[in-house]
């Protein structure tokens, strides 16, 4: 009895033992499987962290390959901005890009490797009822990554846009949109309208911004209106005559029983104190005060002058288009229907100009930096480089005091040698640096074609006897041509400057100091 109790105590202590073992066993793996529970989470997140991590130093690297390449793209081009007017009542904006060796003209030679110009739509307007005849473009400065566009056309109405100076976003960052007819598309909201100025009762014939503050129109209602650009008011209207009836020129479309009336251009001096002025029916140019708003004085284009460019007995007489000399201020261009007479700042006749063979001038503008270099537009397609500084007297007319002599024609670009023969309506200057310009020329079957024009290949000797007509000296490079679709009327163009960044903020007010007395007076004398 007492062996059998003892070892049921024995088995019941056994049972305890083997419960408390199974127990701690059952705690230690508890113990374990949390510790190796917190170290697998502990492993898990500093994986996520280093992925963490690698993800964004992959994506800032990738963000400053992008920012770096964009900053090397746009210091390694130049983009201008051009715009464009036609017959069709549409204005076309458009950017040319060009890798800077190729505007520097440090680029292989063989045609296949040359770097290529980047066409790409920024804008397209339906801007007026009738054909645009006019545009003006404000001067661009650090301050504002802006400039407003003026537009001048046939109903009457002076329309105004605001332009970014930004050029497009690179294709890096953003892809450009495609056309329908293959040219890329980059648009910019900051390209808007702004309204619509009714200053004149007749068709608009030329604008012109001499600062950013004050804005000149003419039109042929023989009128010259000042306007501030800060509120758009017109400040002062200068009326300048409507000529006698006198029998009919040549080529008039005035109605019968009226007379042709009209500013047909206007040029204001580098001063901004004098302006001179040209008119339909008018043998003269007149001069206008612009701190008062009056009549300086009219010089008569004699017999001896109009007979000099062809202005015989059934021309009408009338000066077309006319341009001051900005860099020597001594100098003033009057354009003539087949012929330009350049005279001195005390009005006298210094030179004269004769395209060979005779044709048609659209276009005269003079080159920034050179004094006397003048760049003739044709209806044959060419653009002549003339040296007003460099005269020779006409053969067989040697010994008439009376005659005037010929300014030297230094080079030609493009034209019927060079293989092009629509006229060219329109160009624009654009300078790039002291040596290097871009022509951007604008013809009448809707081409725009961009040259390349550089200094130093103004500086050769003069050949009269071999420089002439077609067979004149070829300058400039063609670097690249679009086509708009439309008749070209009138062009401007503009290097882009601005940056993206700086069109996020709030357009800085055109508050520049005024060229002109706001007092001016209404009374043209």
């Amino acid at each position: 009895m007492a062996k059998r109790k003892r070892e049921g105590t024995e088995g019941a202590t056994k049972g305890k033992l083997r419960k408390s073992g199974k127990e701690g066993a059952a705690s230690i793996q508890g113990r374990t499987a949390r510790t190796d529970s917190t170290r697998t989470s502990k492993e898990a997140a500093v994986r996520s962290q280093a992925t963490t991590d690698t993800e964004d130093k992959a994506t800032k690297n990738a963000t400053d390959k992008v920012t770096t390449t964009s900053d090397e793209d746009a210091s390694d081009t130049t983009t201008v901005q051009v715009i464009t007017g036609s017959y069709e009542r549409v204005l076309h904006g458009f950017t040319a890009t060009f890798p800077r060796t190729l505007v520097t003209g440090h680029h292989a030679a063989a045609q296949e490797d040359r770097p290529k110009v980047h066409f790409s739509d920024t804008f397209l307007f339906n801007a007026h009822t009738s054909a645009i005849r006019c545009l003006a473009l404000t001067p661009p400065t650090d301050e504002s990554s802006k400039v407003i566009l003026a537009t001048g056309s046939t109903d009457e109405r002076i329309n105004l846009y605001t332009l970014s100076t930004a050029p497009p976003v690179p294709t890096q960052s953003k892809p450009l949109l495609p056309s329908l007819h293959g040219t890329s598309v980059s648009e910019n909201s900051k390209n808007k309208e702004l309204g619509a100025l009714l200053h004149h009762s007749s068709s608009v014939t030329a604008l012109y911004f001499p600062s950013r503050s004050k804005l000149l129109s003419s039109s042929e209602d023989s009128t010259i209106t000042i306007t501030r650009t800060r509120d758009w008011a017109p400040l002062s209207t200068i009326k300048a005559p409507i000529p006698k009836a006198q029998g009919r020129p040549s080529g008039d479309t005035a109605a019968p029983g009226e007379v042709p009336a009209g500013v047909n251009d206007f040029a204001v001096h580098p001063s901004n104190k004098l302006m001179v002025s040209v008119s339909k029916g008018e043998k003269c140019m007149r001069l206008w005060n612009l701190i008062t708003g009056k009549k300086a004085g009219v010089f008569n284009f004699g017999r001896d002058i109009l007979s000099s460019v062809g202005e015989g007995r059934f021309g009408s007489g009338e000066g077309r288009k006319i341009a001051w000399d900005t860099t020597s201020e001594e100098e003033l261009a009057v354009a003539f229907e087949r012929g330009i007479v350049v005279f001195s700042i005390d009005i006298k006749p210094k030179a004269k100009i004769l395209p060979a063979p005779r044709t048609k001038i659209h276009q005269m503008r003079y080159l920034e930096s050179h004094a006397g270099i003048l760049l003739v537009s044709s209806e044959d397609g060419r653009i002549m480089i003339y040296d007003t500084n460099s005269t020779t007297m006409p053969k067989g007319n040697s010994n008439e005091e009376d005659d005037i002599p010929e300014s030297n024609l230094i080079a030609v670009i493009g034209g019927p040698a060079a293989g092009f023969s629509g006229r060219v309506k329109d160009y624009e200057i654009v300078r790039i640096s002291d040596s290097d310009f871009l022509i951007v020329s604008g013809s009448s079957d809707g081409t725009v074609r961009v040259w390349r024009l550089r200094a130093d290949e103004l500086k050769s000797n003069v050949q009269t006897d071999k420089n002439e007509g077609f067979s004149a000296k070829q300058v400039g490079e063609l670097l690249g041509t679009y086509t708009t679709g439309t008749r070209i009327t009138c062009l401007k163009a503009f290097v882009m400057t601005g940056k993206a960044e700086a069109d996020g903020g709030e357009e800085a007010p055109l508050t520049d100091e005024p060229k002109f007395d706001d007092s001016l007076s209404d009374d043209s004398g």
